[in-house]
């Protein structure tokens, strides 16, 4: 996966006042400002009364900006939700869908997963399905079944064309917050590839192109290694990203690991064809 866009982004929970997160926006803007964006993708996904004044003091080349959540109608008896029309309005690039405190906390489903993933692509948002297997159904060895209905799930009203519009993210429910257990690097490897052969049997030699993140006690420690699996395209990090300056030096971290892979990778291609 050498040659792909890199991403790495945040979820902020229910952290962070419209204070902290301008803070954290701009300054995160300007730590990161010099590295291109050519092949690198940074993302911040805030609370909601954040995100109108977030999108003004962020610069968009720089970050893109995501909603927690979403409802998947225009408006209606939805008390306490979210419309696509009104995140529209604050200026969000991205929602995330599915994330595993939505559905074990607040019991969705994989069909109203389904249903927001076709809403947030119809308003032209890119959509970020977030699945992952808790500890029960990883002892019970059901982690493969549980992610690939999941992913069929959840992405079967996706057309092709729309897939440049569609990330995943893999966030393992044991895995996630403060009381989360480690990840090895090869069954966070294993999973990786198995979520990556899950989209191609649904989209073809398209499910290729879908980009691929780990997220789940990512830390300092880990980051680079996770970088270094075979079908990730990306870093969605916790609290280990909350403060500007510690995230910016994380991204340097695993974005120097991944130009030395890259460099590595391009003299074995070049020692291959001179044989």
């Amino acid at each position: 996966m050498a040659c792909r866009k890199w991403y790495m982004g945040t979820n902020t929970k229910m952290y962070k006042t419209i204070a902290d997160t301008n803070r954290f926006v701009s300054d995160l803007c300007t730590l990161t400002a010099d590295i291109p964006r050519e092949k690198f993708e940074l993302f911040v996904i805030p609370s909601y009364t954040t995100l109108d004044q977030a999108g003004r003091n962020r610069d968009s080349r720089l970050l893109k900006l995501g909603a927690q959540n979403m409802c998947w109608e225009e408006q209606g008896q939805f008390t306490g939700e979210i419309s696509p029309l009104m995140l529209r309005e604050v200026g969000c690039d991205l929602v995330m869908i599915g994330h595993s405190e939505r559905r074990h906390i607040f019991m969705e489903t994989d069909e109203m997963e389904r249903a927001k993933v076709r809403s947030a692509l119809e308003h032209g948002f890119t959509a970020l399905l977030c699945i992952g297997e808790t500890e029960e159904e990883k002892a019970a060895g059901r982690t493969a079944e549980v992610l690939r209905r999941q992913l069929e799930t959840g992405l079967r009203d996706v057309e092709i064309p729309q897939l440049n519009r569609v990330w995943v993210a893999y966030e393992p429910v044991w895995a996630i917050g403060v009381n989360g257990k480690p990840i090895t690097i090869a069954y966070a490897d294993e999973m990786l590839s198995a979520i990556r052969e899950i989209l191609c049997d649904i989209f073809g030699v398209s499910g290729e192109d879908v980009p691929i993140f780990y997220g789940g006690s990512v830390n300092p420690e880990n980051a680079v290694p996770l970088s270094r699996c075979r079908d990730i395209n990306g870093l969605f990090i916790g609290r280990s990203a909350w403060d500007a300056e510690k995230f910016n030096r994380l991204i340097r971290q695993v974005l120097e690991s991944r130009m030395q892979e890259d460099s590595d990778a391009c003299g074995r291609s070049h020692e291959q064809r001179k044989e």
